[in-house]
């Protein structure tokens, strides 16, 4: 696995995390202390933000996990990919999008850059 799958496969871990104990330790694993995520709906800088905002989303849409589609798309310390947001019960994808994520040397995520494509009622 390289760096940039690893990264991707955390970044998901973070986002797909059940439990409050295990987002936190999802994030802390995937983000820097100072990481930063940022999307059309908000900006968090931090662990206890990036866990708030990830938080905040399993509110708005229980029972959904986020899943990778396509192959993420890297080069130097930067990986680009799509994902949708995937009911459990019903395979239904109410929102998709496409993040870009930049890579510490450690292969801890610094900053996200988050876009969406599909929203529910939009």
């Amino acid at each position: 696995m390289t760096i940039h799958e690893d990264a991707v496969e955390r970044y998901f871990a973070a986002w797909n995390a059940t439990t409050p104990e295990d987002l936190a330790k999802a994030v802390a694993s995937a983000f820097t202390e100072d990481g930063t995520y940022t999307d059309p709906l908000g900006e968090a800088k931090g662990h206890d933000a990036v866990v708030a905002a990830i938080a905040g989303a399993h509110q708005q849409f229980p029972g959904f996990a986020f899943e990778l589609t396509g192959t993420p798309d890297a080069h130097h310390n930067l990986v680009r990919f799509t994902w949708d947001l995937v009911s459990t019960a019903d395979g239904s994808a109410p929102a998709a999008g496409f993040d870009v994520i930049t890579l510490a040397d450690d292969g801890r995520i610094t900053s996200v850059a988050g876009f969406l494509d599909r929203l529910p009622g939009a």
